[in-house]
């Protein structure tokens, strides 16, 4: 299994400037790229506390870039929705070359209403939105003299520049929550598939889907799995607990906040039971995140066994991206949590 260091801006200006929170998270890059950390990854959010830091993770990457040496540098994700795939598609060309071939691009469909109403997007066309806009990306970055017709985006005989440094491109990721079609398609396009636990949901049954669509489509090997989770490692499980709880929960409050929308009214078919997945969470609390296995938070010997339990009951997974400094998390705690997480607990799965 590998280790990732995930940032999640949940910050508002009258908790912690931009300027401090992305100072603190590319010290925690370059601590992380020293200590193993094999990948480092964000988000693409807007208007709200909830990721609203974060509306383009391939500026932050391009610093992250700067900083480190081995870490993979992956957006966590790319909304097709709200960007032009001409656009997006050079951005991408441009980083994988600072980066000397270090990008891998995940790209989402976005899932906040509030996001859709302001950019003038229906939320009945973010699966198409999603669909064309990550096939132009993919044919911008691995074919020449390109022409597409799409729904929504059209041109005609395009070569994006810069060309691509990876060949025939970046890996792709796909984010999925909690819907069978999502994990199957990923799995028959090729695609790693990033997920999050907590949410709920059958996390081995939807692994379970990925891994028999890719290997139904005739890809080598299992795919690749990315699960995120809250992360805190500290000596005392008295003390983890004492300083995760309440920023864990100001994250999962912020959470509903900005999605509160799913039950105050809003609905799509391309979103089923999104009521029903955001009541359910603004039920879920610091105690029953780390219960369920979502946040791991604890002593070094506590986290081993945790995460040996979880990555048995849901059949294996290759990646764990790590959100180390969530919500007001202390760039001290979130630094000393890094580096004995790196040193007790990750050579048990290396």
């Amino acid at each position: 299994m590998e280790f990732g260091i995930q940032f999640f801006p949940d910050v508002g200006p009258d908790q912690m400037s931009a300027r401090d929170y992305w100072a603190d998270a590319l010290h925690l890059t370059e601590l992380g790229d020293g200590l193993g950390y094999t990948s480092i990854r964000t988000v693409e959010h807007y208007f709200h506390p909830y990721g609203g830091y974060s509306p383009n993770p391939l500026l932050f990457l391009t610093a992250a870039a700067m900083v480190t040496k081995q870490a993979r540098l992956i957006t966590g994700a790319v909304l097709p929705a709200f960007n032009n795939p001409l656009k997006l598609a050079g951005e991408i060309g441009m980083l994988d070359a600072i980066s000397n071939g270090r990008l891998e691009v995940g790209f989402a469909r976005a899932f906040l209403p509030h996001e859709f109403d302001r950019f003038g997007v229906a939320l009945d066309e973010s699966v198409a939105r999603f669909e064309e806009g990550m096939e132009m990306v993919r044919r911008l970055l691995e074919e020449q003299d390109v022409s597409m017709d799409g729904q929504f985006h059209r041109f005609k005989n395009v070569t994006s520049l810069p060309r691509p440094t990876q060949t025939p491109r970046p890996p792709f990721w796909v984010a999925a929550l909690s819907t069978p079609s999502s994990f199957e398609r990923a799995g028959r396009l090729g695609h790693g598939v990033m997920a999050i636990p907590m949410a709920g949901g059958m996390m081995a049954d939807l692994i379970g889907t990925y891994r028999e669509a890719w290997k139904a489509a005739g890809h080598p090997g299992i795919g690749r799995v990315m699960l995120a989770f809250h992360m805190f490692c500290d000596r005392s499980e008295e003390r983890a607990a004492d300083v995760a709880r309440e920023p864990l929960n100001a994250y999962l409050k912020s959470l509903v906040d900005a999605a509160s929308d799913w039950t105050g009214g809003s609905s799509s078919a391309d979103y089923p039971n999104y009521d029903k997945i955001i009541a359910g969470l603004a039920k879920e609390t610091f105690e029953s995140q780390r219960e369920k296995g979502a946040a791991w938070v604890g002593a070094p010997d506590r986290l081993v066994e945790q995460i040996k339990d979880y990555d048995k009951s849901i059949g294996g997974f290759e990646i764990a991206s790590l959100q180390v400094n969530f919500n007001m998390l202390s760039r001290a705690d979130a630094d000393a949590s890094v580096r004995l997480f790196a040193e007790a607990v990750m050579p048990h799965f290396s």
